[in-house]
């Protein structure tokens, strides 16, 4: 390194200049890309609805209702149904994803979607069921995978209008008419509905606002800059580390050969 720098003075105050030039393009980057951002984030409600269910013949195991919303999570429990009965809920226009491991606490709750795929631990069908243990469980299914799940969702659009737009319709796609028939059956035989308590909830969505994605280009910056002389910091340190490394080899090497000379003919 002391080499280097005899050899060419101006190597540091290149280093240097670089350094801060590689700071001004990143501040410049951090700016251009907060004030001029196309990147817009929307918000929708995320609010849990409570169907009220309806039967064709009020002796039988079997319920129905019509929906026409945006919707996310889907919820069916069911409470006093005999021992060993199997719930079976069906959809009769729109494809659902059910899993055992729906709701399930790890890292984050699962929800059947993984980076922009499905898990392949999720059905995709009209029809799921489930064994219902002891008379009681929950069968949890996810309609729409392209809605937020939390009400925060992001997308990128030439401007403001061209956001909202493409959020209405992103939310307008996900709409669809449909009628969820719920069965308790054992056997393949619907049971007597007297008793049972069966619950329908669903995860709905509306458009709320839309805005554009903004950062702080001050905090931006000095995590940039941060970033920077970290990395600078660790291409000076270990030519410095190898330099040192040297100097104190090439010191030891002198006080051995001091300590036993060659011998003189």
């Amino acid at each position: 390194m002391k080499k280097a720098l005899s050899r060419n003075p101006n190597m540091l105050r290149t280093m240097i200049g670089m350094g801060l030039v590689l700071i001004i393009v990143l501040s410049y980057a951090v700016y251009s890309n907060t004030v001029d951002s196309e990147y817009y984030r929307y918000e929708t409600t995320n609010e849990e609805i409570n169907y009220e269910l309806m039967q064709s013949d009020e002796n039988e195991s079997a319920w129905f209702v019509s929906t026409s919303s945006a919707t996310t999570w889907l919820n069916i429990s069911v409470l006093n149904a005999p021992s060993d009965a199997v719930l079976t809920v069906t959809s009769t226009s729109s494809l659902w994803h059910s899993s055992e491991l729906l709701g399930d606490d790890g890292d984050a709750v699962f929800n059947c979607k993984e980076f922009d795929e499905v898990s392949e631990s999720c059905i995709s069908a009209y029809t799921h069921s489930l064994e219902l243990d002891e008379g009681s469980g929950i069968l949890r299914g996810r309609v729409s995978l392209a809605l937020p799940i939390e009400g925060v969702g992001y997308l990128q659009a030439e401007d403001p209008k061209g956001a909202e737009l493409a959020a209405e319709a992103l939310v307008d796609d996900e709409r669809v008419l449909t009628t969820w028939i719920i069965e308790i059956t054992d056997e393949g035989e619907l049971l007597s509905a007297a008793g049972i308590e069966v619950t329908l909830t669903m995860a709905e969505h509306e458009l709320v606002s839309v805005s554009e994605f903004e950062l702080d280009p001050v905090q931006e910056t000095l995590y940039g800059i941060a970033t920077l002389i970290g990395c600078f910091g660790l291409l000076i340190a270990f030519p410095m580390i190898a330099y040192f490394a040297s100097v104190a080899k090439s010191r030891i090497d002198e006080e051995n050969r001091s300590d036993d000379p060659a011998p003189v003919n």
